[in-house]
């Protein structure tokens, strides 16, 4: 049973840079696509982007498209959340996962993400 761990996650001021990271143990990681979807409070889960499993191709919401940057390093078993220009909607509790959306087949424990003047 493979394992996601996400991390990075912190009160920043809008307009900043926050890198989040997933490291994944415990089962096979590059050969599946991975992604990113966020929670905020009293909301559905939002789905992000996803990365292929090769890294080549990234898929995003409109609502982080030119912002957000999805990238993986297979051989650490991590995969990347690079978020810029951020914004008050974007605070959130944010979750790697593995598969498929919007039927992940794992997903970890999440990292809050607070963009607050």
């Amino acid at each position: 049973q493979v394992q996601l761990v996400e991390s990075g996650g912190g009160l920043v001021q809008p307009g900043v840079s926050l890198r989040l990271f997933c490291v994944a143990s415990g089962g096979l990681f590059s050969v599946y696509r991975q992604g990113w979807f966020r929670q905020a409070p009293g909301k559905e889960r939002e789905f992000v982007g996803y990365v292929s499993w090769s890294g080549d191709i990234a898929v995003y919401a409109d609502s982080v498209k030119g912002r957000f940057t999805i990238s993986r390093d297979n051989a650490k078993n991590t995969m990347y959340l690079q978020m810029n220009s951020l914004k008050p909607e974007d605070t959130a509790v944010y979750f790697c996962y593995r598969g498929q959306w919007p039927s992940p087949d794992s997903w970890g424990q999440g990292t809050q993400v607070t963009v607050s003047s």
